[in-house]
């Protein structure tokens, strides 16, 4: 089976089902508006955006959608937020029955945000 390479994000929404789209299509617009100075791109073959580093990627799935902040502790210091979703290290599932609420798509990427220029801060200061 030839595998299936997609160029950017468009290209990615389009082999998705009409309702994983809008899902994804209304996380792709918080994300953007939250951080507009992050770059999309298409990194382990699904959505992702750049500020600093990697800063959060998202994918559809026949059964769920994901959100992977990048990191475990992320999803481990938001524990209690996040009970409501099936979690593991760095990954949220959420339905499009049950999307995950825009505060905290927003709360999570600005969080990403601030750990990644930290992380940029730290390597300057040791140089």
């Amino acid at each position: 089976m030839e595998k299936l390479t997609v160029k950017n994000i468009d290209d990615y929404m389009a082999l998705q089902s009409e309702k994983v789209r809008q899902t994804l299509e209304n996380l792709r617009q918080i994300i953007r508006e939250t951080a507009p100075e992050a770059e999309e791109v298409i990194s382990y073959g699904i959505p992702a955006y750049k500020y600093h580093g990697m800063l959060v990627f998202f994918a559809g799935y026949k059964n769920h959608c994901s959100l992977f902040g990048g990191t475990g502790s992320l999803t481990e210091e938001m524990k209690e937020q996040l009970k409501a979703y099936k979690t593991s290290k760095g990954t949220i599932q959420f339905t499009v029955e049950k999307p995950l609420p825009e505060e905290l798509v927003r709360y999570i990427v600005k969080l990403r945000m601030k750990q990644n220029v930290e992380k940029v801060n730290n390597k300057k200061h040791k140089n």
